[in-house]
């Protein structure tokens, strides 16, 4: 037995799959990361997709035996079925990610959850959101995700799409979403999104510029960059405070690329959700950073170790 195999002995395997990138980790029972790794997320068909996320599987299972495996896929997913049909992978529509990932490491249980819902679950079980009883998780990235907890459990939901606040519609006479919708979070929050209507508005014109581009120019005081945000924040408030009125919540992290944007990001959506949270059980609403670089992967093994119990 080799001593990688000692190591992972009583693991699990988290896999996280977004837009953008692909992690994996074995990870004990107490939330410690033994070994992983990521790449970004590939274009091409199905197999050309998955063949990427097998061998980064492969690498970082060395020749270690998981005892179950834990999937945080970008949504939406199909729980029942174990099919997911990530708005932002084309490749994947309805596609077998659990029965995929089974023949890789043998009979032992698949539990697949929205990534949303994985990081939630993850800042619940050792980030940010650890002390609170009621959370809202939201990655802000190339889309936008959402998890819920509740009285200390997930909200699945019954088909397992529980909480896709990228997806809550905000203006029903606004952009056009990716996911077939108008006005929805994610077409004015989503990182590209944000990067869109900046250059829209004569930000760096014609320019192959990102997200990360675009907060250093409005830490730097670009008025258009802060603009851009703003709206972002906007429809992010918008978003949070329809979720908090409906559930009863007063936590909420936020996590994804974007959030690194730090005060540029996070000073507006606190401002919008002050104005906008009015209802007496929803005026303490908090809004923090996350704290964890892996909570979706966290929250992908904590699925892992729940389907042993």
């Amino acid at each position: 037995m080799s001593d990688d195999t000692a190591k992972a002995r009583g693991t699990v395997l988290g896999i996280d799959i977004g837009g953008t990138k692909m992690a994996a980790a074995l990870v004990s029972a107490d939330g410690t990361i033994l070994t992983g790794d990521r790449i970004r997320t590939p274009s091409g068909d199905a197999d050309q997709v998955f063949a990427a996320l097998g061998e980064l599987i492969e690498r970082v299972r060395g020749d270690a035996t998981p005892l179950a495996v834990g999937i945080g896929s970008a949504g939406p997913v199909d729980q029942q079925h174990g099919l997911v049909s990530p708005v932002n992978i084309a490749g994947w529509r309805n596609f077998p990610i659990v029965d995929r990932v089974r023949a890789m490491t043998g009979d032992i249980p698949v539990a697949l959850g929205l990534d949303g819902h994985c990081f939630a679950l993850g800042e619940f079980w050792s980030g940010a959101g650890r002390d609170a009883h009621t959370l809202l998780g939201i990655v802000v990235s190339t889309g936008v995700g959402g998890g819920l907890v509740v009285d200390g459990r997930p909200l699945i939901g019954q088909s397992g799409n529980a909480a896709h606040i990228g997806h809550v519609v905000i203006d029903q006479d606004g952009e056009a979403c990716v996911c077939g919708s108008f006005g929805c979070v994610e077409a004015y929050a989503s990182g590209p999104r944000m990067v869109a209507r900046a250059q829209r508005s004569g930000w760096r014109t014609g320019e192959n510029v990102d997200a990360e581009v675009l907060a250093a120019d409005a830490a730097a005081g670009d008025e258009l960059a802060l603009a851009a945000f703003d709206d972002g924040a906007q429809a992010l408030a918008a978003g949070i405070v329809a979720t908090a009125v409906t559930v009863d919540l007063t936590a909420v992290v936020i996590g994804g690329g974007v959030a690194k944007a730090g005060p540029v990001l996070f000073d507006p959506v606190q401002a919008w959700v002050k104005r906008l949270a009015q209802l007496p059980f929803v005026t303490d609403l908090t809004v923090v950073p996350a704290q964890l670089d892996n909570a979706g992967l966290l929250g992908a093994a904590h699925q892992a170790w729940a389907a042993l119990a």
